[in-house]
């Protein structure tokens, strides 16, 4: 095990900034996600901690020691990527075996009982005389991380290795990586831009944005916790407000969201005349928790309200939605809908009868961002 730390990583090719700044550290033994949209640098990321790419500014450490320039072979990492990358000449046991072609398999074993004790551990018992072809996309991929574990690395890195499988196998497989890398111990960066799949997996996951991080922590506390507007957005879904504060009340705030007109950043205007029937029905002022928020009146803020949230028999920031579209997902319906030009996003058990249904929030289900 490994720990890793990065300390004000910068990368960029030619005019073009990559990484800004990037500053992480993944505790031995953790299990650490980087998730964003593409081309956010969660990759240029792993790359850098893999050896695979030098920093243009900043320091990459494993356990304290500075590795910013040494090539990925004196690393002893192991890489799995989003293609299987398997030689299709060699066999199951011998792209396995391929792993070791640097180093002694650990704990005094041979190359075979090395091969053996992988294939076991990625539930391919027996399979190690097959041909890569005569395997399906997800035990691919499990090849590919019995190869990038032979050597007993220090660090193991996955670059979007479940991208190509359909979801159900993604699922299976997701489980399967968790359950091996609890059994190994190792240190795991993952990457993926599937928020659910990060959420699933992790110990604590990085939000990436533009080339920086925007958020770090557990599932529980990104999701029920972000800090910023991108991090509320991207991660679950996420119904975002902004406004004025025009008043507070200790630990709550009364926050003029207005219904229409728009600023610069796209956000309702407070003060302008309604729009439709629906918005003029609807309150302007929603009362919502302050949390760690030092908003005081007149300033403007941003608070976000997750779907499952919104309830149709409101005590509290009672506003009317216009439904548009209907999902059914087994067991809950998402419903996409607008109020005072705002798209809203809704979770209920069973679709309203109505085309307009009121909904509404506690004040302590508002995140203040």
């Amino acid at each position: 095990m490994a720990r890793i730390e990065l300390d004000g990583v910068r990368k960029t090719f030619a005019d073009a900034v990559a990484l800004e700044a990037v500053s992480l550290t993944v505790e031995e033994g953790e299990f650490f996600t980087l998730v964003g949209p593409s081309g956010c640098g969660k990759t240029t990321t792993l790359r850098a901690i893999a050896g695979l790419s030098s920093p243009t500014a900043g320091t990459v450490r494993f356990d304290g020691e500075d590795v910013s320039d040494t090539p990925v072979e004196d690393r002893n990492v192991g890489v799995v990527f989003q293609s299987y990358a398997l030689f299709p000449h060699m066999t199951v046991a011998e792209n396995v075996r391929y792993g070791l072609r640097f180093t002694d398999p650990p704990r005094g074993l041979t190359a075979d009982e090395r091969v053996d004790e992988l294939l076991d551990l990625v539930d391919l018992p027996g399979m190690g005389d097959r041909e890569p072809d005569e395997l399906s996309g997800g035990q691919q991929q499990r090849v590919a991380l019995a190869r990038a574990l032979a050597p007993a690395p220090d660090v193991l890195l996955l670059d979007e290795p479940m991208s190509a499988l359909d979801a159900r196998l993604r699922e299976q497989l997701r489980r399967a990586i968790k359950r091996i890398q609890q059994e190994l111990d190792v240190t795991t960066v993952y990457v993926t831009h599937d928020q659910e799949e990060a959420l699933a997996v992790s110990d604590r996951l990085a939000v990436m944005h533009d080339g920086g991080v925007e958020q770090v922590g557990t599932p529980v506390e990104v999701y029920e916790r972000p800090e910023t507007e991108f991090v509320a957005s991207f991660v679950g879904e996420n119904n975002v407000f902004s406004g004025v504060v025009a008043d507070r009340d200790g630990d709550e705030l009364a926050v003029d969201v207005g219904v229409t007109g728009a600023d610069g950043d796209g956000a309702a205007t407070p003060g302008a005349n309604p729009t439709s029937d629906a918005a003029a029905s609807g309150e302007e002022t929603f009362r919502v928790a302050a949390g760690d928020a030092a908003a005081a009146v007149g300033d403007r803020v941003t608070f976000c309200v997750r779907p499952a949230a919104l309830s149709p028999d409101p005590g509290h920031n009672r506003f009317p939605v216009a439904l548009e579209t209907t999902e059914y997902l087994g067991g809950i319906t998402r419903l996409y809908g607008e109020w005072a030009g705002r798209e809203i996003v809704l979770r209920l058990p069973e679709p309203p009868a109505d085309d307009t249904i009121t909904v509404g929030f506690d004040p302590a289900d508002a995140i203040v961002l």
